[in-house]
């Protein structure tokens, strides 16, 4: 833009000059532009100080030997033309010849010359202002952060007491709830979720009693691949591993969609149709995950037990009747209930964090790709910072 006002001037200029009839445009003007010292140390400026002439102005001025004097004195008397080109480097010469510690006194310009000089000044200092913005300390860089992470921190906490309230509200009107959309998401977020859920039980029951019946096969110990497998599972790997999953391929799947919708001025269609987006997109979706969380962690339970016995019954010898038998025996029930329990938890983490990170879309589309990698982020994040909490409470319990 402040280029642009240049170039304005600079046509502006030459429009009014020739309407007064100065020799100040290109055409109008062929004397090369000089620069030369007088006996008196005066510093005399001639001829025609115009773009055309701009590459021999350049090179005249970088190898001027200018005087060591601090009080520089400038002849304009004998220049027969200029223009914002030849402005804008006469200027920048002497600003760097200012910033060296010299004072620069012009003598004999003309009025309108002058009044070109200053105007490019002006203009050059807002280029050079918004081509090299002031960078901020570390302290300022280090405030605004603070101040933007508590804002979003407050907006989270807004938004959760907001969800908290409506969701007693809904489950005290039950008649209230869409049970149909809430199928319908059950299969997609519960039911679909069934293929990838086992696979990756599957192989981390192998995994740890592989690596498990290494060590037991070394002490004798083979029967005890049921403990290692039967509590590392049900108290924390499959409750954790399959909420990881949930929020990969679920809490994904509601910000880009929430966002969407925010893109797509949809949300605010829903608004003006007095609709609650609340009602309609986060509620069905917490009771979902609610809902499928638990159920797919059972069904983790059961695959990655399952995993576990052909492992122990190929590398130690333990039959799976052996294995059932030593199940029963050793594993307690609070293993399956702390599992259990943890799942709604997780559940709620992941279905809040991407319903907002979806309402905190704005702008382009871009932005529903960057919020949907924080959201998976987010969720990861709480679910296993929520599982320690859970390890270090239950452990100072006793359980």
């Amino acid at each position: 833009m402040v280029k642009l006002h240049l170039r304005l001037i600079h046509i502006f200029w030459q429009t009014f000059m020739t309407s007064q009839g100065q020799d100040i445009g290109l055409m109008t003007n062929n004397q090369n532009a000089a620069i030369h010292i007088g006996e008196d140390q005066t510093i005399y400026c001639e001829g025609g100080w115009t773009i055309s002439k701009l590459a021999t102005i350049e090179q005249t001025l970088k190898t001027f030997p200018w005087p060591s004097q601090i009080d520089l004195v400038l002849d304009g008397s004998h220049i027969s033309a200029i223009d914002t080109g030849g402005a804008l480097v006469l200027h920048r010469s002497l600003t760097t010849l200012q910033h060296q510690g010299h004072h620069i006194t012009w003598r004999g310009l003309r009025a309108e010359f002058a009044e070109l000089l200053k105007l490019v000044a002006s203009k050059d200092e807002a280029i050079d202002t918004a081509t090299h913005p002031l960078t901020p300390s570390w302290l300022e860089r280090l405030g605004r952060r603070a101040w933007t992470d508590l804002q979003q921190g407050l907006k989270a906490l807004g938004f959760l007491g907001e969800s908290t309230v409506g969701l007693l509200r809904l489950l005290g009107s039950p008649h209230s709830i869409r049970w149909r959309v809430l199928v319908h998401n059950l299969e997609l977020d519960g039911f679909h979720a069934l293929p990838i859920v086992g696979l990756l039980s599957f192989l981390m029951g192998v995994v740890i009693a592989y690596q498990g019946a290494e060590q037991l096969r070394t002490f004798g110990a083979n029967i005890f691949i049921v403990d290692l497998v039967g509590v590392s599972l049900l108290r924390e790997i499959s409750p954790l591993v399959t909420a990881i999953l949930v929020a990969g391929r679920s809490g994904s799947a509601y910000t880009a969609q929430i966002g969407t919708m925010n893109v797509t001025e949809e949300l605010d269609a829903m608004h003006t149709l007095g609709i609650s987006p609340m009602n309609y997109l986060v509620f069905p979706r917490v009771l979902v995950l609610v809902l499928a969380l638990p159920l797919l962690t059972v069904y983790a339970d059961i695959v990655g037990v399952f995993g576990g016995m052909l492992i122990a019954s190929n590398q130690l010898d333990v039959s799976f009747t052996e294995f059932i038998a030593r199940f029963e025996h050793a594993i307690a029930l609070k293993h399956y209930v702390i599992g259990i329990v943890k799942a709604p938890v997780f559940a709620v983490i992941i279905a809040l964090t991407g319903c907002y990170q979806g309402f905190q879309i704005r702008g382009s589309v871009d932005s529903v790709g960057q919020h949907t990698t924080v959201s998976v982020v987010q969720s990861i994040f709480l679910v296993i910072v929520f599982d320690a909490f859970f390890s270090v409470f239950l452990s100072w319990w006793g359980v």
